[in-house]
């Protein structure tokens, strides 16, 4: 298969995590026998540098001429660090998902053997939990209208969405449960917010269309706890935007580090792959970041576009290294740890 992938490497940690992805795929594509046509463009803070806007007309098109995007992180301190500031890194992130289409962002959350005790949770919690939550990611009250009043004292962020954005989303929802566990929890405060209500009268209405899967309904805060106690009594679960961040961070700490849950933003046409952790601007240039998130975020790539034996490969390779205690720092015991770049190489050996 020849593929073109859009190489987004953004900013901090972004470029030292995105080069061993690259290495770990293209090691796929010789073993596999595969062609890939890497296309570089600036997003985030360097783009911001580089051209005044975080996610450029350039870059756009570079994204619909590809067949994937894989992507790194953004953000950059001296942003986070400036309330004032008209132009942010993040604003490239909402852009460049409105502009693509990619209204479903997938999480799973998923504990490895030989890492069970590097979680903050107890084993005994947390053995066997494979999770996969469905964010939606272009709506909601990161999208609605906002603003000052009051000559700035009062501020407002509002929340809209439409029947034909839950349905889409939750129908993502069903079809994943169907190939898993046919269990799906849809997340919401119905109790509070007429959204939510939205929400849960949509999916309702939609079960009767997937009789083989088991609905729940859950509130928010219910859930937040629930992931902390019982987190493998899910499989499938659906939310708005704003739950959905907040949640799939508390859930990508079960396995034991962020650096190691991948992602996938998915649209009608093309799908983006990325890390779920953030730019970490303090190990910039270190040789310190963790890399298997992104690699594995490269292992979903391949299986969105159905190469299986691909993905296993790459997951395959993570789960030895993390065996062998081939690992960055984060997960290091007694000491003993390898650079980013390291890991990278000894991970394309493997294959």
């Amino acid at each position: 298969m020849k593929l073109n992938i859009a190489l987004l490497a953004g900013d901090g940690i972004g470029p030292e995590v995105i080069d061993q992805a690259v290495k770990v795929s293209d090691a796929i594509a010789k073993k596999f026998n595969h062609e890939i046509n890497w296309k570089p463009a600036l997003t985030g803070a360097a783009a911001i540098d580089a051209v005044g806007e975080p996610y450029p007309d350039e870059t756009h098109d570079i994204c619909m001429a590809s067949d994937a995007v894989l992507f790194g992180a953004i953000g950059h301190p001296r942003f986070d660090n400036d309330p004032s500031a008209k132009v942010r890194p993040e604003q490239g992130l909402l852009k460049m998902r409105k502009k693509l289409g990619l209204f479903a962002n997938v999480r799973p959350t998923f504990t490895f053997p030989s890492l069970l005790d590097k979680s903050p949770l107890k084993r005994e919690r947390i053995e066997g939990t494979d999770l996969v939550f469905l964010r939606e990611l272009t709506g909601g009250i990161y999208f609605g209208e906002k603003g000052r009043s009051d000559e700035g004292e009062t501020a407002f962020d509002n929340c809209v969405y439409t029947r034909a954005e839950v349905q889409r989303l939750a129908k993502k929802g069903f079809e994943l449960a169907m190939t898993r566990g046919k269990k799906l929890c849809c997340v919401d405060k119905a109790n509070v917010l007429e959204t939510s209500r939205l929400w849960r009268e949509t999916v309702q209405a939609m079960e009767k269309e997937y009789p083989e899967v088991e609905v729940s309904y859950e509130f928010v805060d219910a859930v937040a706890m629930r992931l902390v106690q019982w987190p493998n009594s899910y499989d499938v679960l659906i939310t708005e935007n704003l739950f959905g961040d907040i949640l799939t961070d508390e859930a990508s700490v079960i396995s034991g580090s962020m650096g190691l849950m991948p992602s996938a933003s998915l649209g009608s046409d093309i799908g983006l792959f990325e890390p779920i952790h953030g730019s970490y601007p303090q190990a910039t240039g270190l040789n310190i970041a963790n890399p298997m998130a992104t690699v594995l975020s490269a292992a979903m790539m391949f299986e969105n576009f159905d190469l299986q034996k691909e993905g296993k490969a790459i997951r395959d390779a993570v789960n030895s290294a993390l065996e062998q205690g081939i690992v960055t720092e984060d997960l290091s015991e007694n000491g003993k740890s390898y650079g980013t770049s390291e890991v990278g190489d000894w991970l394309a050996n493997e294959i």
